[in-house]
């Protein structure tokens, strides 16, 4: 018998939100419901998805990569939250840039645009930093939080600056490997392919929003065919899927596992202190409220629903990724799908389903003590 979680997600896979979606919700440490539903690939042929579905993650590379090799730099202090980005890009020791800390990009208040098509505009992946430094910020009169993919591709480069190695192999050696992380990569092997869910065919979503920004999208050589075990995003793609920002794919279980370091009761990467950077509001008074690195429920409008408390923090992917944590009950949801496949344009906004996923997550939890709080009563009454 299918839980209500389930059923509802198998309602929004009828309704053509997403073609399929594996959920994982944890307590403590331990898998409290764990499911998979519809099919991870549609086009160019059916295959059903089960719970070791390999995921583009899109977005949440930037809390389970770079945010999480950012605390462990933090913890050892090889950096500090207060550096200038000027200390380490010469590029961006320029009057309006100097004063950009690695704070302000870890928690998207550095002014910076949300988004830039540097495959449009750049040659080669080594420009980027000086295209980034060259852009006028955004809101540097009025300081405001502008969640931005141009925070996180530096952040990448600085990573990769500070450990002198590609961001894939530190993401292998201080994440993966401890973890014993089996399904857990940028760039997967072509030989992967049919364990990983397919995403959009062609690029057409990033060529319109390039056409409606006004670039010339016509000398671009657009991905025109079915992206499926190759990065979605544009600028990662570009990056040779490698970057800050996206590129990461794994299952909802080792995604969990990820998960668990930003929990001081379950972390094995970082120091239990540490973990306080994660649900701690950086931005009060401001329009959003982050985190290192992710977003707090007491956001308005969060997808954590009002069923999380408001000190959870999460972060959403493009391609129908999510994840929070409620730091009080240790509880973390997982929620993949993906919505930029076997679909026309425009993509389902599938910010409800998220918050109707948490709401009735938390109710199996109730379910689930009512259950057995029962079942405790009738074995006392059985023992008299």
């Amino acid at each position: 018998m299918k839980n209500l979680v389930s059923t509802f997600l198998q309602s929004r896979i009828d309704a053509q939100d997403f073609p399929s979606a594996v959920y994982l919700v944890a307590e403590k440490g331990k898998i409290f419901i764990h499911d998979a539903l519809g099919f991870a690939v549609v086009e160019p042929e059916k295959m059903a998805a089960n719970i070791d579905t390999i995921y583009d993650l899109a977005s949440l590379t930037k809390p389970l990569v770079t945010g999480l090799l950012c605390a462990k730099l933090i913890e050892n202090s090889e950096i500090n939250l207060s550096d200038k980005l000027s200390r380490y890009f010469v590029e961006f020791d320029t009057n309006e840039k100097r004063e950009i800390t690695i704070e302000n990009l870890l928690t998207h208040t550095s002014g910076f645009q949300a988004w830039k098509p540097f495959y449009l505009i750049s040659n080669f992946k080594s420009q980027i930093t000086n295209l980034i430094a060259a852009e006028l910020l955004e809101n540097s009169t009025n300081p405001k939080v502008v969640y931005s993919d141009l925070n996180f591709i530096t952040l990448g480069f600085l990573l990769e600056k500070i450990y002198e190695k590609p961001l894939d192999e530190i993401a292998g050696k201080e994440i993966f490997a401890p973890l014993n992380l089996q399904n857990t990569f940028y760039n997967p092997p072509k030989k992967w392919q049919k364990a990983i869910a397919a995403n959009e065919k062609g690029n057409e979503f990033e060529k319109q929003t390039c056409t409606e920004q006004g670039f010339d999208v016509s000398k671009y050589k657009w991905r025109d065919y079915q992206i499926w075990g190759a990065v979605h995003d544009g600028n990662c793609y570009f990056m040779n899927g490698v970057s800050g920002h996206a590129g990461l794919f794994s299952t909802a279980f080792e995604t969990f596992k990820i998960s668990q370091q930003f929990l001081a009761n379950q972390t094995t990467l970082l120091k239990p202190e540490t973990c306080k950077l994660f649900p701690t509001n950086f931005t009060p008074n401001f329009n959003e409220a982050r985190s290192i690195a992710f977003q707090l429920a007491e956001t308005k409008d969060s997808t954590a629903s009002d069923a999380l408390s408001k000190d959870s923090f999460g972060h959403l992917g493009f391609t129908g990724t999510s994840l929070w944590i409620e730091p009080e009950t240790e509880r973390i949801f997982i929620l993949l799908t993906n919505r930029t496949h076997a679909r026309e344009l425009p993509f389902a906004n599938i910010n409800a389903v998220r918050r109707r996923f948490h709401e009735l997550a938390g109710s199996e939890f109730t379910l689930e003590r009512v259950s057995a709080d029962e079942a405790r009563r009738r074995k006392l009454k059985f023992e008299i």
